[in-house]
């Protein structure tokens, strides 16, 4: 199909130049200037891409998005117009010639329609491919959340690749629309006898329209299509009951504390997904890239979606990225659109309705902790973990405040995992020394998208960075887990280590084909109550991140009466999930749509 139509459309115009440009009647000069279209053309756009677009696997489009067919013939329709211009200017057959000015305003307004449809079109589609090649899968809720809450704390590096994305290639593209719709010439045509306007003035402001009218479609619709957009109009348009009907508030649950309460420990490891094992463990990859993890597995307990041992949670609306997946997890809830006004990462305003796993175990009288090498002030996350529970924040600002890093110290995100993992232990062991019970939470970042950071000591096993960067984090992360597991304070202490959310990265997002897609998850050491339940809980699952909010209190030793918190539910009963007893489509469904209940009760204080 690749080679159909760009042969297809470099006969086309191998045909118009035997007609407007070739004066040779030779039937073999024809067909030879048919060949060298056909190959010379072609040829040049393998080139481009190859080289200079820097495109890997240019001849398997199966392996590439759908609309690779579209670019590649785009890309061979402008190199054959540029031979077929560049061959009639070389040979006097075209010619420019000043045209008449056209002096009606309203040719003027048109020229500027024409120049702002064609704008919004570029940066639309632009922005999309960025999107897609930088974070994946964006969901609608993710990029609205992100526009209307704060912004501070992002890796530097993705403001440099937006203006040498997004933001230089439209503005090329539309310079050189500009200058060919506000051209002063004509095109003409050269005959035996006599010339002939090819595209008058007239003419040439109207292709400037039809081409911004395509692009502004072409462009929408790609950015509609790719990061399903039309799930807004739910999430303002169409309203559900179901979050109010299956809400069981924290506040109202009754929950039962062991005599003698146990520590939690909480790692979230960024976009760290089964599909990183190799296939035959159940995974997508040749060759296994989180080997000590999988290991580490066999110690522990953890929730499949599969018959396989290792297996996670199923995508949900509101929860595919790290600030939602902690709010899905720390809340029993979604992250939700705000579509009443309210919104979220500003001081006391972050889901002030809601309790948290933070909120309980505060009051239960546990230390509580997170750690970032990022600024937690990204996606407000400082305000979460300040008024849902008072936790101790440490985040780059405050291992600056700290003395642990320099003032101007600043790699990937902020500081790397490296670094985090000798600052957590260190806050660990002085969280042991307090006499209370505690809760600490951090999170990595190094196997971010869109190639994640390599470590200086990392091992360059394998030829793409992503790769090295999971291999290499996944045994750090068990290193530090094996230092937890020799620590005094461990007997008494339950670990859950869970993959935040799927990855964005665009080389797994793009190119994992017919595969259920999973994040990571383990609990060690879980409660003494736990260890001899049944293994049907822990195979064939189907769960959401959100069924975490009530898991991690059974995993110390809470008794849920119900079993349910949050719209969550807990793994280690015998309860079904809402993915289980609703069916997954139609709770994901569901959960997009507004919720009043939401909007009222949870992303605002309650009146009552």
């Amino acid at each position: 199909m690749l080679w159909f139509f760009g042969a297809v459309i470099s006969v086309l115009f191998a045909v118009a130049d035997i007609l407007l440009i070739s004066d040779s009647k030779k039937i073999s000069a024809r067909i030879n200037i048919i060949f060298r279209y056909l190959f010379a053309v072609n040829l040049t756009s393998f080139f481009i891409m190859k080289y200079v677009l820097k495109i890997s696997d240019i001849f398997q489009p199966s392996l590439h998005s759908g609309n690779y067919i579209l670019g590649y013939s785009a890309l061979v329709f402008a190199v054959s117009l540029f031979v077929l211009l560049l061959k009639g200017f070389i040979f006097k057959v075209l010619e420019l010639e000043k045209a008449e000015p056209a002096h009606k305003k309203s040719a003027k307004i048109l020229k500027i329609i024409a120049v702002i449809l064609f704008s919004l079109g570029a940066v639309a589609y632009n922005a999309t491919v960025w999107g897609k090649d930088a974070y994946g899968d964006l969901s609608p809720d993710q990029i609205l959340i992100n526009l209307i809450s704060p912004v501070v704390g992002n890796e530097v590096g993705v403001y440099y690749s937006i203006f040498e994305g997004p933001v230089l290639k439209s503005a090329f593209f539309i310079a050189i629309f500009t200058l060919i719709t506000f051209s002063p010439y004509k095109l003409v045509l050269n005959g035996s006898e006599k010339k002939h306007t090819l595209i008058s003035e007239m003419a040439l402001r109207i292709i400037s329209l039809t081409v911004s009218v395509a692009m502004l479609a072409g462009g929408f619709t790609y950015g509609i299509t790719e990061f399903q957009l039309k799930d807004l109009f739910s999430a303002y348009f169409f309203s559900s009951s179901f979050i109010e009907s299956n809400y069981i508030a924290p506040s109202d649950a009754d929950l039962k504390f062991p005599e003698k309460k146990r520590n939690l420990i909480l790692i979230y490891l960024e976009s760290m997904e089964n599909t990183f094992l190799s296939k035959d463990l159940g995974g997508y990859m040749d060759e296994n890239l989180i080997p000590e993890l999988t290991a580490l597995a066999d110690e522990g307990y953890v929730f499949s979606h599969t018959d396989n041992k290792l297996g996670g949670f199923l995508p949900s609306t509101g929860a595919g990225w790290s600030v939602a997946a902690m709010v899905n997890m720390g809340f029993g809830l979604p992250m939700k659109v705000p579509t009443d006004g309210n919104a979220y990462g500003s001081a006391g305003n972050f889901l002030p309705g809601g309790t948290s796993i933070g909120d309980i175990l505060h009051e239960q009288g546990y230390e509580q902790t997170v750690m970032f090498g990022a600024n937690a002030a990204f996606g407000g996350l400082d305000h979460y973990f300040n008024l849902h529970g008072e936790f101790n924040i440490i985040d780059h600002s405050a291992a600056i405040e700290k003395g642990l890093i320099p003032d101007d110290y600043y790699v990937w995100w902020g500081y790397e995992d490296d670094k985090l993992y000798e600052f957590a232990k260190d806050e660990l062991t002085r969280l042991s020394e307090t006499g209370k019970p505690f809760h600490f939470v951090m999170e990595t970042a190094d196997t971010h998208a869109p190639e994640g950071y390599l470590s200086p000591n990392a091992e360059k096993k394998f030829p793409d960075q992503y790769s090295n960067a999971i291999y290499y984090s996944q045994a750090e992360a068990v290193k530090f887990i094996r230092w937890i597991q020799n620590q005094p304070f461990y007997d008494n202490t339950t670990v859950f280590i869970i993959g935040d959310h799927l990855t964005m990265a665009s080389c797994i997002s793009e190119q994992v084909k017919d595969y259920q897609r999973t994040c990571f998850n383990l609990v060690l050491n879980p409660d003494e109550s736990l260890k001899n339940v049944s293994d049907n809980r822990f195979r064939n699952r189907r769960w959401a991140s959100f069924d975490m909010f009530p898991t991690m209190l059974a995993g110390i030793g809470v008794q849920i009466k119900g079993d349910r918190l949050g719209i969550g539910t807990n793994l280690f009963s015998d309860t079904k999930t809402l993915f289980e007893s609703c069916g997954v489509d139609a709770v994901n469904d569901s959960l997009t749509q507004k919720s009043n209940f939401y909007n009222e009760n949870i992303l605002a204080k309650p009146n009552n």
